[in-house]
């Protein structure tokens, strides 16, 4: 009788179990269900676009004054909002050839000409993937019943990519000046008329001629040349967090002492995208870079800042969030005189593979129009992974950098054969070797082997006359997995490319760092 309780008892809890896992089942499917049928997409984009800023060109508004009736601060505002979104669901729209968002930005008869140009892109198997970088209003109307508005925008910057079955046709800029009408329907400015007047090629590249200059093959700060002698900085106890909630200018200021009786000049440092806050930068993260560089300039030592760390997006249409971002660093500190460059971006090569070469390569190309424009008086890099990438975007770039991992031994005739090629400093921005022979690696490279490289380097680059920052000043107790995963060995490797252990003590490679 009991094991019959236990029986019964037994095949009622299993009977519940399997009656809740069903429940649970079936109202994930009713959500499913209902998110993929229920739910209108073009609204759904709407509420994205209201939730967050996606899309963020530079707009100046050069006249606002309607002789008729003057427009409400709040009413100009409305206007440029919806504008620009109805701009974002047409380039969703172009690539995606859906319609999602477009009738809540444009009026049906707006709509119509939109919607046979998807038609046609869709039946020829074409998408277009695109973005403006500025908008340059003019208020020309602005009616007496508060219903329709008259824009010009002029010198409309445009960058497109056009594919046909997912390969590249054409890649094109082009300037562009637009009549636009929009009339406010069920609280939104709807697009009813988009003129295209003129349209021109731009591909001009603004030169730097402020504090530091490149003339030749030469640097020059202050019309003094300038040979770059440096070093890669983190704290030791913040690797890939300098900017965090450890921040200390104390230690900072200790270090720069340390980097200064090495023989260094220059010092390169990192910002992450997210950490300072992407399309709207952090104030806090402002004032602790204006710390660092105002140390830097006591010290009499120039930074290279790199602007884009851990960011790896550089799809068509999140570009103008990471130009409002340049924008606000670079405009910040356009006047500091311990920047020496802007590095654009970290190793971006290695992202070639999982995000199209055309792609980043197309986004490093404005990102460095964007930042001449508004610092003229810095240099523009980018921290190529390796030197066979050092020839991408020679013309653009003020200074071609590369890092160095291979093997020593081919180095001078690798250098070589990339110097003959590009008229222009070249830098090496990252060389150096681990001490590591802990229990990951107990073959590997000896901090007296590290001091032999080193030592070699420092002849080659000598008798090369190079441009060079080795990594790095300290070995590090720990490395974060987003930099080299979680492999113990490749972990363990990263900690010992310091000059100084994590004791503090100077490693015999010291010795060999630029004096």
């Amino acid at each position: 009788m009991t094991n019959w309780n236990k029986n019964i008892y037994r095949s009622l809890i299993i009977s519940s179990f399997l009656g809740i896992v069903l429940l649970i089942l079936f109202g994930i499917g009713k959500t499913l269900s209902y998110l993929n049928t229920g739910a209108d997409r073009s609204s759904m984009l709407h509420l994205a676009l209201d939730k967050a800023q996606v899309y963020l060109p530079k707009v100046i508004w050069s006249d606002t004054i309607n002789p008729g009736r003057p427009i409400e601060k709040q009413t100009l505002l409305d206007i440029e909002k919806d504008y620009l979104n109805a701009w974002y669901v047409r380039q969703v729209a172009y690539q995606t050839n859906l319609t999602s968002g477009i009738d809540d930005y444009y009026t049906i008869s707006a709509q119509q000409n939109l919607i046979k140009n998807l038609e046609v892109n869709k039946q020829e198997n074409i998408s277009i993937k695109g973005t403006t970088t500025n908008h340059n209003l003019a208020l020309d109307f602005y009616s007496a019943d508060g219903q329709l508005a008259v824009l010009t925008d002029k010198n409309v910057k445009e960058y497109q990519q056009i594919y046909q079955k997912n390969q590249l046709l054409l890649e094109t800029e082009i300037q562009s000046n637009y009549q636009v009408m929009l009339l406010l329907e069920d609280g939104f400015w709807r697009i009813r008329h988009l003129v295209k007047e003129k349209t021109q090629t731009s591909k001009e590249i603004l030169q730097t001629d402020g504090f530091v200059k490149v003339i030749g093959t030469k640097i020059y700060v202050d019309n003094q040349e300038f040979q770059i002698k440096g070093i890669n900085y983190y704290p030791q106890k913040t690797p890939w967090d300098m900017f965090g909630d450890d921040f200390n200018t104390h230690v900072i200021s200790k270090d720069f002492d340390i980097i200064k009786t090495m023989g260094l000049n220059t010092i390169r440092i990192f910002l992450q995208y997210e950490d300072f806050g992407k399309a709207s930068v952090k104030n806090e993260k402002l004032h602790k870079l204006e710390q660092v560089l105002d140390l830097a300039e006591a010290k009499d030592l120039k930074v290279i800042v790199t602007l884009f760390d851990f960011y790896g997006d550089y799809s068509v249409l999140d570009w103008t969030l990471t130009h409002r971002h340049a924008e606000q660093i670079t405009t910040a500190f356009t006047n500091h005189r311990a920047i020496l460059a802007w590095d654009v971006k970290n190793e971006p090569n290695l992202d070639f593979e999982s995000r199209g070469k055309e792609n980043v390569v197309a986004w490093l190309r404005e990102m460095i129009l964007q930042i001449k424009q508004y610092d003229s008086n810095h240099l523009v890099t980018i921290g190529w992974s390796d030197i066979t990438s050092g020839g991408i975007l020679k013309d653009e770039v003020d200074f071609v950098s590369f890092h160095y991992y291979q093997d020593i031994d081919i180095f001078e005739e690798t250098y070589k054969e990339l110097n003959s090629k590009i008229n222009k400093p070249l830098v090496l921005q990252e060389f150096g070797v681990s001490s590591n022979r802990e229990f990951w690696n107990p073959f590997g490279t000896s901090e007296k082997k590290q001091a032999a490289y080193h030592e070699q380097f420092q002849k080659i680059i000598q008798e090369q006359d190079i441009h060079y920052l080795s990594w790095t000043l300290y070995d590090f107790e720990e490395v974060p997995e987003s930099v080299v995963g979680n492999l113990p060995w490749r972990k363990h490797k990263q900690k010992h490319f310091g000059f100084i252990d994590k004791a503090g003590k100077k490693k015999k490679a010291f010795e060999f760092t630029g004096n």
